[in-house]
């Protein structure tokens, strides 16, 4: 395997990567269903391999629950050195401003809300950022861009994308993508790269900042980055299911991981800031996702 396996290790450094002080603390935002085995209960859930295969890189994962106060949330944001945004259900239309589509999957607004605030502000502070499937469309949609809520549908010019389980394997290698040799992307997997696929929304209009990096043979956009952060990527498949027998994927992740571990404040531009607020307020105009949405209780506790 390309990657070292650095969890037992208190840091990161090597030749490859600066010497740092300590793990990155990675968050990653949870779904929710109600449980099977326990008569209904309410559960926060995330698919382990996200996990697993940033713990294995020497990062210390955090998994971040739904459902808290925006001033919890900016708590938790607030220790973070990365963030993971993972797969999981449709966005919401009215998180772009689009009407509902017939063939729209499963969503649930209170994701959209936690994951567009973490993306933000992880954006306008220059926080490294991996988006995997939903989490690519997340940061498009947190710049002002739109999707397509049922590619099959909308263009049925496009080849499939939908191999989803239990008909297929996970890990199955779908198509091929072309990556823009001088991205980040392609620093981890090369000019051109088989990937797994299964998702039946995609990237429609690109959001502001970003530039789109790999696309398939059909043009659908299959992954982006913000060029002017240290590393905000996303990608259209789910590399995490391909990084233990894949170098490439592997590698993706330890670039993430490595990012994260560095002093990346400091390669933020000067003026980003403000130009990623402003992004965001015009993203903002076009949404209709309500900031209230689905939330505990604001808390202020005193410690003596």
């Amino acid at each position: 395997m390309y990657h070292r396996n650095l969890r037992d290790q208190s840091m990161l450094g090597e030749s490859s990567i600066p010497t740092v002080s300590s793990r990155p603390l990675i968050g990653v935002p949870t779904g929710r269903e109600k449980s099977q085995r326990f008569f209904g209960l309410p559960l926060y859930i995330m698919n382990q391999t996200y996990v697993r295969t940033i713990e294995n890189l020497g990062a210390l994962p955090v998994l971040i629950p739904l459902q808290m106060s925006k001033a919890t949330l900016h708590g938790i944001f607030e220790r973070l050195d990365g963030l993971l945004l993972p797969g999981g259900e449709d966005m919401d239309p009215s998180t772009y401003g689009a009407e509902r589509h017939a063939q729209l999957g499963a969503t649930d607004k209170e994701r959209d809300r936690t994951e567009l605030l973490l993306t933000e502000w992880a954006l306008a502070e220059g926080m490294p950022v991996l988006g995997v499937c939903r989490g690519a469309q997340v940061i498009n949609v947190a710049c002002g861009g739109t999707l397509y809520q049922d590619l099959h549908s909308e263009r049925p010019d496009f080849a499939k994308h939908d191999y989803f389980p239990p008909n297929y394997e996970r890990f199955r290698i779908s198509h091929s993508i072309q990556i823009e040799p001088d991205s980040r992307l392609a620093h981890a997997l090369g000019a051109v790269h088989e990937v797994n696929s299964m998702h039946h929304q995609g990237i429609e209009r690109l959001g502001d900042g970003l530039r789109a990096v790999a696309l398939t043979e059909d043009g659908l956009v299959e992954g982006v980055e913000v060029p002017e952060l240290p590393f905000v990527v996303g990608v259209q498949w789910h590399p995490e299911e391909l990084a233990r027998t894949d170098q490439y994927s592997s590698s993706l992740f330890y670039d993430f991981v490595c990012a994260a571990a560095t002093e990346w404040r400091a390669a933020v531009p000067a003026e980003w800031k403000e130009r990623a607020l402003a992004i965001q307020r015009r993203a903002r105009a076009s949404q209709a996702v309500d900031d209230a949405g689905e939330v505990g209780e604001e808390r202020v506790v005193t410690c003596s």
